[in-house]
């Protein structure tokens, strides 16, 4: 701008001269005004025109009265000049956006950098039809010359349809055309930027290369699910063999043709295989491939020939490839003839995969494809070994489990009664059946007891495992324990709760958790841990069968708890005594077929440390009716209510009312067995049977000693009516001491009862409680001795009370033969009896 305000100024001077070659007088002025130094030669006039006086000198007067003049053009043409600089820049900053020249020059290289380097062809075509801008990636596609900028597209040589479309302007949207050997997908919209001519902007994409790159994005995107369903259809049971299976049914046919899968032997015991062990494997599953056709069918063993691929992959831990089986000879190795058929089928490419958790080898998976697939190639074995893992970590589960599983199984089934005990009460029969998920704590008992009664228990402990099974265990010993006691039912069960609440105790001091009171046993002890209370009546308050109305006091931190129902059956009398402790009541078969659940009081789970009292129940059945025992499991499980579990209970028993016990359990879990069982099932099914009346015989004894004599010999004059007289001498003896000692010790009323049934039972009750007990007399003692003979003769003998006494009884083999004589000789005892007066 400087220099253009110069130039004015110098025009601006220079003006003066030409105006002087004019006006001599102006042209003096304008010489002295630009400091040249006056002209003071004289011109000759010319020849015609009158001679001029010479003008006067300039004088500093006139210069000073011309520089304003001078000024103001000076001024003039500076805001000229500025507004001409101010309008171009304006035009500038509207054509480039505001943006400064560095900043574009910075966007240029950017916008350059860009353009050149992406992966898709870009051409720039102006509204007359020439190319203005191609980048690399268009002249690689088109095959460009170097001189195609500036030219028309008709002229670049390309395909004529492609031609056409980029001369016409008009707007397409990847559209396939052919450029040489490829096939382009050209996009094309038309631009007219800020005004400018029209034009139009080419985006051109190979569709060969694309399809290649979905291809492999689709083969990952593929495999990728296939992991994700691998993940949700492998080891969806706790089975080795049902794992195995679903690990070749996810691989077929997305991965592989065919797929074999073989464990290790000691996986199948849920053992984990050791270093150095037998290799033998078993086919669990094959998959794609009819079985028949198969080398190796589900269920064989199979040891692999060393080197073969099989064996290599099972040595070293990592799947083996084999591109091409017919060039294989390591893998003909194990059976020319067998792998020669494989050959012949078309299968044509292997991938052997360990199965491997946690460091442990425990299979094989192998992936065969056949020649109308692909071969499988070495990028095949990273998926291979993925998948195979997978299923690895699920059939390494199943294995742990199928140990636990036969532990605990093992254990319960040894706790449980492995035979019956033969009795004439009742004629059972049972059925145990564990939890799908693991075994838990029910059990069953029959217990034969004194007077030919038999007691049955029905027990459950809550929960699932070792932990349960075993604590089942103990329970069982317990209530064996207190049944030899020969104690009321309401009684043991009382003992029974102590010993829960012991055993919780104890083990909650091991578990640090203390033995401060709460509420947990009882709402989890009922019916298997579901927190219900079984049976009918009503809690000390008014709250009927509900458990969480339980008033917090009976509660405690309980780590077992569990629930029983015992009975004593007496084949004399036919009646039942039963008590039941938080556990689902009997069901009765009458002979009729009459199906009915009787009422039985409602006492708390064992394990709660309550002092609510257990009550009892008596019922009298017929001969030939049925009592049927039971754990909640039959008739509650997680699809069914025990209301409708119930009924159909009372509906399988109705059906068929001369059916054996046998045939009951049977129908019953035909009816009720759900597909699987959540909880263990135990079903005891009892039918009654009265002895014969004539082979009971009772007589009421006086208080006088002269009494025990003509009562002896009325059961003698009995033995004998019975056959037995093989075993009067011995009978009189043990009847001698008893009655004796009832009339000398004990009080009124005194009976005398015998029973005829496997055993010869003599009972003798009285109405005192206090038990005699067996001692060892001197020899000059005079007494002492009769309890010691009583218990040489007898093969059993005991105590038992009675709400009105105790009864003393004793059991005699009917064939007469005596048990093993003991540290004294029964000879030498008798002896002694002879010296002792007779009553």
């Amino acid at each position: 701008m400087l220099l253009g305000v110069v130039a004015v100024l110098a025009l601006a001077f220079q003006a003066p001269d030409a105006s002087a070659r004019e006006d001599p007088q102006l042209a003096a002025v304008g010489a002295q005004t630009s400091g040249r130094a006056p002209d003071t030669a004289v011109r000759a006039p010319h020849p015609h025109q009158p001679r001029e006086a010479a003008p006067p000198e300039r004088t500093d007067a006139q210069g000073e009265d011309q520089f304003p003049v001078l000024l103001g053009t000076a001024a003039g043409v500076l805001l000229l000049v500025a507004g001409g600089a101010a309008l171009v820049g304006w035009r500038l900053r509207r054509q480039t956006g505001g943006v400064r020249p560095a900043e574009m020059r910075r966007r240029y290289d950017h916008h350059d950098a860009v353009l050149h380097a992406v992966r898709e062809g870009v051409l720039i075509i102006g509204s007359d039809g020439r190319l203005l801008l191609a980048n690399d990636e268009a002249r690689r596609l088109l095959e460009l010359p170097a001189d195609a900028e500036r030219r028309p597209v008709a002229d670049l040589g390309l395909e004529p349809q492609l031609s056409t479309l980029l001369a016409s302007g008009r707007a397409a949207t990847d559209e396939v055309l052919l450029a040489g050997d490829r096939l382009l997908a050209v996009n094309v919209r038309p631009t007219a930027p800020r005004g400018r001519p029209a034009g139009t902007v080419v985006t051109l994409r190979d569709t060969s290369e694309l399809r290649v790159l979905a291809g492999r994005a689709g083969v990952a995107q593929e495999r990728l699910k296939l992991i994700y369903d691998a993940g949700l259809r492998i080891g969806t049971t706790l089975d080795v063999g049902r794992t195995a299976e679903e690990l070749a049914g996810v691989a077929v046919p997305r991965f592989a043709d065919v797929v074999t899968v073989e464990l290790l032997e000691p996986v199948l015991r849920g053992d984990e295989p050791t270093a150095g062990a037998s290799a033998d494997l078993q086919r669990m599953a094959v998959k794609g491939v009819a079985e028949e056709s198969a080398i190796y069918r589900v269920g064989e063993v199979i040891r692999y020939v060393p080197g073969t691929p099989m064996a290599t992959g099972l040595a070293s831990g990592r799947p083996v490839l084999v591109g091409d089986l017919r060039t294989s000879d390591a893998w003909r190795q194990q059976d020319p003839d067998g792998t020669q058929r494989v050959l012949d089928a078309g299968i044509r490419s292997l991938i052997t995969a360990p199965l491997q958790a946690r460091g442990v080898v425990l299979g094989l998976a192998n992936y065969w494809r056949s020649g109308a697939s692909e071969a499988f190639e070495a990028e095949d074995l990273a998926f291979a070994e993925e998948l195979t893992a997978r299923a690895a970590v699920a059939v390494d589960n199943a294995r742990r489990y199928t140990r636990e599983h036969t532990t605990a199984v093992t254990l319960q089934r040894s706790l449980l009664p492995q035979t019956l005990p033969e009795q004439s009460a009742l004629a059972v029969a049972h059925r145990y059946l564990p939890a799908h998920a693991g075994v838990g704590g029910d059990w069953f008992d029959v217990i034969p007891l004194p007077g030919a009664r038999v007691a049955l228990v029905v027990g459950d402990v809550v929960g699932h495992g070792l932990h349960a099974a075993a604590t089942m265990g103990r329970l069982r010993t317990a209530v064996h324990n207190f049944s030899a006691l020969d104690l009321p039912p309401d009684e043991l069960l009382n003992h029974l709760d102590e010993l829960v609440t012991h055993i919780d105790t104890d083990e909650a001091r091991a578990a640090g958790l203390g033995t401060g009171t709460g509420t947990g046993a009882g709402a989890g002890a009922g019916a298997g841990g579901n927190g219900r209370l079984h049976g009918a009546g009503t809690w000390p308050g008014g709250t009927e069968g509900d458990p969480e109305a339980v008033p917090a006091h009976l509660g405690r931190t309980g780590i077992t708890g569990a629930t029983c129902l015992y009975a004593i059956y007496d084949p004399v009398t036919g009646r039942v005594t039963l008590a039941t402790a938080g556990h689902p009541g009997p069901a009765v078969i009458r002979p009729a077929g009459t199906v009915s659940f009787p009422e039985v009081p409602v006492s708390p789970p064992l394990g709660l440390g309550s002092s609510v009292p257990v009550e009892t129940t008596e019922l009298t059945l017929s001969e030939g009716s049925r009592l049927v025992l039971y754990t909640d499991g039959l008739v509650e499980n997680r699809d069914r209510d025990i209301a409708t579990g119930l009924e159909l209970l009372r509906t399988a028993l109705a059906t068929g009312a001369d059916r054996t016990p046998e045939e009951t359990c049977t129908a019953v879990l035909d009816a009720m067995l759900p597909a699987h069982p959540s909880d263990d099932i135990a079903l005891l099914v009892a039918r009654t049977q009265l002895l014969d009346p004539t082979r009971v015989a009772e007589w009421e004894v006086p208080s006088d000693p002269a009494a025990v004599a003509p009562v002896r010999a009325a059961c003698l004059r009995m033995l004998e009516s019975w056959g037995l007289a093989a075993i009067d001498f011995t009978t009189e003896l043990i009847l001698s001491e008893l009655i004796t000692n009832a009339i000398r010790y004990g009080a009124q009323p005194i009976r005398v009862r015998l029973l005829y049934d496997r055993a010869l039972i003599c009972e003798v009750s009285d109405g005192t409680s206090a038990s005699p007990h067996l001692r060892r007399a001197a020899t000059t003692d005079e007494g002492g001795r009769g309890l010691f003979l009583v218990a040489q003769f007898a093969h059993r003998w005991g105590t038992r009370y009675t709400p009105g006494g105790k009864v003393i009884w004793t059991e005699q083999s009917l064939d007469g033969g005596r048990p093993e004589p003991g540290p004294d000789s029964t000879e030498d005892v008798l002896d002694q009896w002879d010296d002792v007066p007779a009553l």
